[in-house]
């Protein structure tokens, strides 16, 4: 019975299997895609250069201040100046700080914040864009160090005679920065980390016990040290912008507008416009009188604010700061996080460059057409002289560039 069950299933099987199946007629059709030849030379994706690139969408971070039709391309430059030699001015910095002025090699590279170079560059590749400032030589112990080469300890010395014959000017700063500050009291610290802005020494904090007649430091309880005025000194609580209108009224009146709001039925002509403004806008506010008792969003407020951040950038060494020394000086100056629209509606005095993230504001009126500084310190010449041997190579300082 078994072999019966068997044999119906294998000629059922051998029905099912058809000669047609078993020896198909080749088409051609089917040759032609199952074909032995490789086909990877075909283009079946569209080439990276041809793709459509997608914009990035903009940010504070990205964004610019200015829009290209008001941009100033002088204080612009001015800000590509500083990112080229950032380098330059933080290592100088750092280096000057250490024992005998040099660096292992492997450690500097590793202080890419402190230097002043990108993260995940070559240290090395910096240091070879200025040969006539800094150099690397092996130790007795093997390793590779930097530090400054002779031309530049020489520079070195020259900027810091230029630092002790200007000490009595960069100590009137600090007092009348002390005198317009909330309490009359600023942090050490906060002085120290804003010190090349203001031209301030390296070692202010210890030539402040020279000057007890002006300066008190007081030890907190969480050892913070603050730097507090001891006597109040009239002839210093003069503003800039109070010295102009003395010398040329017209010009110091134009310096800010608070315009008054007005319907347009009034159909008020451009100078009438002027006339009303003037009512508004005068009398301005001295950044040396008392901001705290002023109401916070009052125009007197918003006078006040603007006529103290006039008189600080006429402190500093270029007629201008960043954001990040604003902020540094925020509370003691009594100014508020609107701080950057607010200067944004003063176009006559400030210019606002970079990005809306990270800006810079300039003091018009202290720079030419050409946007070069019209008074210029002693430091912002050495300065100047510094950044144009930082670009030169070994070989071109002939001696009349000794001699200048």
């Amino acid at each position: 019975m078994a072999w019966r069950l068997f044999l119906s299933k294998s000629t059922s099987s051998k029905t099912l299997t058809s000669p047609l199946l078993q020896n198909p007629t080749p088409n051609p059709l089917l040759s032609l895609f199952s074909s032995h030849f490789s086909t990877s030379f075909l283009v079946t994706k569209t080439p990276k250069k041809h793709k459509k690139k997608r914009r990035k969408p903009e940010s504070p971070r990205t964004r610019l201040v200015q829009h290209p039709s008001t941009r100033i391309p002088q204080f612009e430059s001015l800000l590509e100046r500083d990112s080229y030699f950032r380098f330059l001015t933080k290592s100088k910095q750092f280096l000057s700080q250490q024992p005998e002025r040099i660096l292992r090699l492997d450690d500097a590279g590793k202080l890419h914040q402190e230097l002043g170079f990108p993260r995940g560059r070559k240290i090395h590749r910096f240091l070879q864009r200025h040969p006539l400032i800094f150099q690397t030589y092996r130790h007795t112990d093997n390793k590779l160090w930097v530090g400054f080469t002779d031309f530049m300890e020489e520079l070195l010395e020259e900027e810091k005679e230029i630092m002790d014959s200007m000490e009595s000017d960069r100590v009137n700063k600090v007092r009348k920065l002390l005198m317009m500050s909330k309490n009359k009291r600023i942090p050490l610290s906060k002085i120290h980390h804003c010190r090349l802005l203001l031209g301030i020494p390296d070692d202010f904090r210890d030539r402040v016990a020279k000057y007890p007649h002006y300066f008190r430091i007081v030890v907190e309880s969480d050892g913070k040290r603050i730097l507090e005025l001891v006597n109040w000194d009239p002839s210093l609580a003069v503003s800039k912008l109070e010295k102009e209108f003395m010398v040329n009224e017209e010009k110091a009146k134009r310096a800010f507008k608070f315009p008054i709001k007005h319907g347009k039925d009034l159909d008020l002509e451009v100078e009438d416009t002027r006339r009303l403004n003037l009512l508004n806008t005068l009398p301005l506010v001295s950044p040396y009188s008392d901001g705290e008792r002023l109401e916070l969003w009052s125009l007197e407020a918003e006078k006040y604010r603007v006529g103290i951040l006039h008189e600080f950038l006429s402190l500093t060494l270029e007629k201008r700061a960043s954001i990040h020394h604003i902020v540094e000086f925020r509370e003691e100056l009594c100014l508020t996080k609107h701080t950057y629209d607010m200067l944004k509606k003063q176009p006559r005095t400030f210019y606002l460059a970079g990005t809306e993230m990270n800006w810079v504001v300039f003091l018009k009126d202290a720079y030419d057409e050409n946007g070069g500084l019209i008074d210029k310190d002693s430091q912002v010449i050495f300065n100047e002289k510094l950044y144009k041997y930082a670009q030169m190579k070994e070989g071109e300082l002939d001696s009349s560039v000794w001699k200048s």
